[in-house]
């Protein structure tokens, strides 16, 4: 029997490390992307190429790449979001892909808690300020007593709401799918988006990527939005129209925002969110904590075992791409 082989593409996994030791064990042979294969097509085509299972990140993998890579069989993406997989073009190949879900949702919603603080005190600013020979102490606010509007309390919104809650603030939540049984056992009230965004001192996403979310908040959804609040992303970055952010933040209609993903990643040097104010950007860390890495390579390396061996993987994506609409 042919030894399967299986190509680790996700940046912070490496030779020796856990994912290595659980597929050697199971006889895999494992090979690992380069960076600047991670980066070009043509790249990833050659490393893809008698592959039978991928352990992948979030390069994206296009119709062009699956359907020429005619031995994989499986795709296990270390994450919840998917969207940089063409899942209907694996469908039609027969490639089944998974995720990892639940591994991130403290990383992330912890992250979301201190992205809110720091809006709320200026944290960084402040700290750059000294550093840069001045002195100054702005009065912030406090969380407790502000409203925080959390749209799409899926598993990381709960893990929000949870702390907000403790914090002091009072919590409404958007979602189509909405727990009822969890809003009403933590005091979360349901609303409509408009009346989340009206009703907030702060804003924050836990939504995929999906044709229905792409750009949700728009110049419109901004402009429901109190001047004095703030928006707070750690989903996907093609959830915001960044240029109408920009244009709210450059005219004051909107107090700040923090981003941990963007459209376009790494933020590119032109780009209109470089020259705004109030506004703190930090490269996508939602989910960089060795805790949830380590969780998500290891279920992403036991559902290509599982798969290899036969049987279903636990987190196989069932629908087609653009569907799922949180996080």
């Amino acid at each position: 029997m042919a030894q399967h082989r299986v190509l680790i593409t996700t940046s912070y996994l490496e030779p020796g490390d856990e994912v290595h030791r659980l597929l050697t064990d199971s006889q895999y042979a494992v090979t690992y992307s380069r960076p600047q294969d991670r980066r070009s097509p043509d790249g990833l085509a050659a490393a893809l190429a008698d592959t039978d299972a991928v352990i992948a990140g979030t390069e994206p993998l296009t119709a062009d790449l699956i359907k020429g890579a005619t031995s994989l069989r499986i795709i296990a993406r270390t994450g919840v979001g998917y969207d940089n997989i063409d899942v209907d073009a694996a469908a039609r190949r027969g490639v089944v892909v998974c995720t990892t879900p639940g591994v991130n949702r403290q990383s992330v919603a912890e992250l979301t808690i201190g992205l809110m603080l720091d809006r709320a005190r200026g944290i960084a600013t402040s700290s750059a300020g000294v550093r840069a020979g001045t002195w100054v102490q702005t009065s912030g606010r406090e969380l407790s007593g502000s409203t925080l509007g959390i749209v799409g309390l899926g598993a990381i919104g709960k893990k929000v709401a949870a702390v907000a809650i403790a914090l002091g603030m009072t919590v409404v939540a958007h979602d189509p799918a909405l727990d009822t049984e969890f809003a009403a056992a933590h005091g979360v009230r349901p609303c409509t988006l408009p009346e989340l965004l009206e009703q907030s001192d702060f804003v924050t996403l836990h939504i995929a990527l999906s044709p229905q979310t792409y750009r949700l908040i728009d110049r419109d959804a901004l402009a429901l939005m109190k001047p004095s609040a703030h928006l707070i992303n750690t989903a996907r970055g093609g959830v915001v129209d960044e240029e109408a952010l920009a244009e709210a933040l450059q005219a004051g209609q909107l107090g700040g925002a923090a981003l941990d993903v963007l459209e376009s990643e790494p933020l590119p040097a032109t780009h209109p969110l470089r020259e705004v104010p109030n506004l703190l950007i930090t490269p996508h860390i939602g989910a960089a904590t060795v805790q949830a890495r380590s969780r998500s390579g290891r279920l992403a390396a036991a559902q290509v075992i599982q798969f290899l061996s036969g049987k279903a993987p636990d987190h196989p994506v069932a629908e087609a791409s653009g569907q799922r609409v949180r996080s």
